[in-house]
């Protein structure tokens, strides 16, 4: 990462040799899968892609949850007994409740410890259905992770500016500190 680029280049960003229509010379927006970089002025019927996305996120619940009855009902088949069945139902709702507050979370706020997020990756894919519901709540206010990825660009951006008007004027009018004789 250079000085004049604030957040992290996307592989997209690599092929595309990095321009993502951001202003030349500033620090460019972070993209946002489904999104790009549309989040950042709502263009490109932004609107209708969250409308669509969480539609399509709570759809996807629903069908995991049928998927889980059917699954369920495979365990009452194999006449499994009580305590199992009690204990798929509640490690698919912990894990679900975790995955949908961790993938929450992880819209607004960086992780603290990735290596902790990445050991949590498992209990995620159990509870998928949860993450699901999450995502698709975001979609109803807002891109999943706009928030955070806004006000990164803004501090990025004031960071240029700032460093940008330090640098203006004519280098060579400038005075020229007097050496000891």
């Amino acid at each position: 990462m250079s000085d004049d680029e604030q957040t992290p280049r996307t592989a997209d960003d690599a092929a595309t040799g990095g321009a993502t229509g951001a202003t030349s010379g500033g620090p460019r927006p972070e993209e946002i899968r489904f999104f790009g970089t549309t989040w950042v002025d709502h263009s490109g019927h932004y609107g209708l892609r969250r409308a669509g996305l969480a539609a399509g996120a709570f759809a996807a619940a629903v069908a995991a949850c049928f998927v889980l009855r059917f699954a369920f009902q495979g365990l009452r088949i194999a006449n499994t007994g009580g305590l199992v069945n009690g204990l798929v139902i509640v490690m698919f709702a912990v894990c679900s409740a975790i995955a949908c507050r961790k993938t929450w979370e992880g819209f607004q706020r960086r992780p603290d410890d990735p290596a902790r997020e990445d050991s949590l990756r498992s209990l995620k894919a159990i509870g998928f259905i949860g993450s699901l519901l999450a995502y698709g709540a975001r979609c109803l206010t807002e891109a999943p992770g706009e928030k955070l990825h806004r006000a990164e660009y803004e501090a990025a951006l004031a960071r240029y500016e700032k460093r940008r008007g330090s640098r203006t004027g004519n280098p060579a009018a400038r005075k020229k500190p007097r050496r000891g004789r």
